[in-house]
């Protein structure tokens, strides 16, 4: 998977994510939400003789629900490890292994919430990239990163390159002024994560009972 961005033809980056055919009619016979629309509402540019999707199977809100449920457990809970685990080494001094584990920290709350309202996540990464798909399905998240001025933006970017500068360049510097405004965002991130999964979930159980 890799982003690419158009020139002259589209204003946002284009972001590419690639399954096999097998793979993506496997997920849509398990009914994934995030595949079903692909089929149902996408737009094939090319398509080749008996290489069709599969039919779509409908998923049961329960079945949804175990899923979107068990999602929640892992994912928000290796966050929140994460998340200590980066304000331990922050105490201890270490900031470049905190900014990577405050990166792993982030990634997994966006992970989260995608597997959790979508039950898909692609496998990237790229926190520009995660932020951009989880906003756009959970406005609310934005909260969590402000963008308005420049120390904020340089902290998330300082975030963002963590996840391979803070490990093998030794150019990567940070300070715990930056460390320490990344905790205070990835903790309001957590609780955004948090409230917008549990509300899905509380959805999901409502359906259920209805039928």
């Amino acid at each position: 998977m890799r982003e690419v961005t158009i020139a002259k033809t589209l204003t946002a980056p284009v972001s590419f994510i690639v399954h096999s055919l097998k793979d993506v009619n496997a997920q849509l016979e398990r009914g994934r939400p995030f595949f079903v629309d692909i089929a149902q509402q996408g737009i094939a540019l090319y398509e080749a003789e008996g290489f069709e999707f599969a039919q779509p199977r409908n998923l049961p809100p329960e079945e949804a629900r175990v899923e979107a449920k068990k999602h929640f457990d892992t994912w928000f809970e290796s966050a929140t490890a994460f998340s200590a685990s980066a304000k331990f080494l922050v105490g201890r001094g270490n900031f470049n292994e905190a900014a990577f584990n405050f990166h792993q920290a982030t990634e997994r709350l966006y992970h989260c919430t995608l597997l959790v309202l979508c039950l898909y996540s692609p496998k990237s990464h790229r926190l520009n990239f995660l932020r951009s798909q989880c906003e756009q399905i959970a406005p609310e998240l934005a909260e969590a990163w402000p963008r308005g001025d420049k120390f904020s933006r340089r902290c998330f970017e300082l975030l963002r390159l963590a996840y391979v500068q803070a490990r093998y360049s030794s150019q990567f510097k940070i300070s715990a002024e930056e460390l320490n405004w990344i905790g205070e965002r990835v903790a309001v991130l957590e609780g955004l994560v948090k409230r917008v999964c549990r509300d899905h979930l509380a959805i999901l159980a409502s359906e259920r009972a209805a039928e």
